[in-house]
């Protein structure tokens, strides 16, 4: 199924290709490889919910055409 992520600090986004197996950790190494950015920075959130790396997609109940937002690590991370 396609979900979209979104980068928060640009705006920009990107379509992805994703199984209901596919680790959350996986969809963020995607996103910050396509952006040139550290994924141990980052963090994806669905709504008002930052979602755990080792979740899965199924877990984490993304449906077709969801958008997650790929943001900097509150609780560190180098950015």
């Amino acid at each position: 199924m396609k979900i979209s992520v979104k980068d928060a600090e640009t705006g920009s986004k990107i379509s992805m290709d994703v199984e209901m197996d596919n680790t959350v950790e996986e969809v963020i190494e995607s996103a910050a490889n396509y952006w040139n950015k550290d994924p141990g920075a980052y963090v994806v959130r669905f709504g008002k919910k930052v979602l755990g790396g080792q979740t899965t997609i199924g877990e984490a109940r993304l449906q077709e055409g969801d958008i997650v937002e790929l943001i900097p690590d509150p609780e560190g991370g180098m950015w």
